[in-house]
């Protein structure tokens, strides 16, 4: 068996940066902690918001899915999961500078040699392996889900949603593992004290045994603090061209990494679309003049032009659709009360209603709304926005929108909506 470690990565001398030792990292980690933290938390009240409890809203099995934890209460705001979906995105992409400048630190930890050394040696490196690999798996898939580039062959919210748990896992055992090498590391040179050196005073940790610590390092071609505040520069670029998708306005034209552009025009129907009626392979026949809406419950169907609804009373409401991928818009939304559809059928009390598109079948035909979102009174079948009618792209002759629904459940060109016992 050979006991010398192999060329390149793996030799004690590759790695030269007077930089690299555990107060670095610890710093690094220190910063990375709380926002992983609040990523996870936002990322779980995504997913309790599309009520996976429900039949047909999620693709995760429910009866291997975790209750949800967290509900919307009605008297929220309309906008809140936005604001968690846009912090949860917003975020992650912030941080990502930070999780690459941690995972240089600790580099030549991945290429120890020999690679196992004890059996706890091994638990540890598992852990990192787990670690390494659910980070770099989630924020390459939720980057890519954002900019709507499905390279793979998977569904992405089941994936995202176990990896973000074999992930966390990982990490909460590694901040159990490294917190007595972080309590070391501040008690020994300070939180902040190294970040007082100059390029000119930059010198390596002491070793004492620690394999981050260079053996041959180079002369520094940056301060610590100089490192810090590059990774610093690096995340606030990235949320200054972000955060216009979520805040919209006139930060909307920063938003430089917006996947559907950043410009809308002016008009009532200028604002954001993820799927227009020629991607959902909607055809004039199916939303033209013979279009109907079916509305049932028990053994009562009735079946509504859309004159016969615009006949029936009319509410309007400032709501905001928030995306999964991150981006919001709020518009003035007028149509007939989920409620009042529900009382037109005699619909069963606390019931739940499964809204049906008349889109051919795939992706995102259809959503179940929870008891809370049909009783709501905020909870519209929209027939106008801003004023005039719904545009085809925008679910003409009519869309679902409801306080705090996922984007992804406004089901649009509604045809069907039924009411069932919750």
């Amino acid at each position: 068996m050979r006991s010398d470690p192999p060329p390149g990565p793996f030799q004690p001398t590759f790695w030269r940066s007077p930089l690299r030792g555990p107060w670095l990292t610890s710093v690094l980690g220190s910063l990375l902690g709380p926002a992983i933290l609040i990523i996870a938390l936002t990322g779980l009240i995504s997913h309790d918001a599309y009520h996976p409890e429900l039949r047909g809203n999620a693709t995760i099995d429910p009866a291997r899915d975790i209750a949800p934890l967290i509900q919307f209460p009605a008297s929220w705001p309309s906008w809140i999961y936005a604001l968690t979906q846009g912090i949860h995105i917003t975020l992650g992409l912030v941080t990502i500078p930070l999780l690459l400048a941690k995972l240089w630190s600790v580099i030549p930890k991945l290429f120890q040699w020999p690679a196992v050394r004890s059996a706890a040696n091994a638990i540890e490196r598992l852990s990192l392996l787990l670690l390494v690999g659910g980070a770099l798996f989630e924020f390459a898939t939720g980057v890519l889900n954002i900019q709507y580039a499905y390279l793979w062959h998977f569904n992405f919210v089941v994936a995202h949603y176990w990896g973000a748990w074999v992930f966390f896992a990982a990490f909460l055992v590694h901040v159990v593992v490294k917190m007595p090498v972080v309590v070391r590391s501040y008690r020994a040179r300070g939180v902040l004290k190294p970040l007082r050196d100059d390029l000119l005073h930059t010198k390596p940790e002491p070793a004492a045994g620690d394999s981050l610590v260079p053996v041959a390092p180079a002369a520094p071609t940056i301060s610590r603090r100089g490192l810090l505040g590059l990774v610093g520069g690096a995340s606030l670029t990235i949320l200054l061209v972000n955060l216009g998708e979520s805040v919209g306005g006139p930060l909307r034209r920063l938003a430089l990494l917006a996947p559907r552009g950043r410009v809308f025009g002016t008009g009532p129907n200028d604002f954001q679309v993820n799927r227009t009626v020629a991607s959902a392979g909607i055809t004039p026949a199916l939303i033209g003049p013979d279009w109907r809406l079916s509305v049932s419950a028990r053994a009562r169907t009735v079946s509504l032009s859309r004159e016969q609804l615009m006949a029936m009373p009319q509410r309007t409401h400032e709501l905001t659709i928030g995306c999964v991928e991150g981006w919001s818009t709020t518009q003035h939304w007028q149509g007939v009360r989920i409620a009042d559809l529900a009382a037109l059928v005699g619909a069963p009390p606390r019931a739940t209603a499964v809204v049906e598109s008349v889109q051919p079948s795939g992706l995102y035909r259809s959503a179940v709304l929870s008891t809370e979102q049909v009783s709501d009174e905020r909870s519209l079948l929209a027939l106008h926005v801003n004023g005039v009618p719904l545009s085809p792209d925008h679910g003409y002759p009519a869309r679902v929108i409801a306080p705090g629904l996922p984007g992804v459940h406004c089901t649009k060109w509604v045809g069907r909506v039924t009411f069932v016992r919750s």
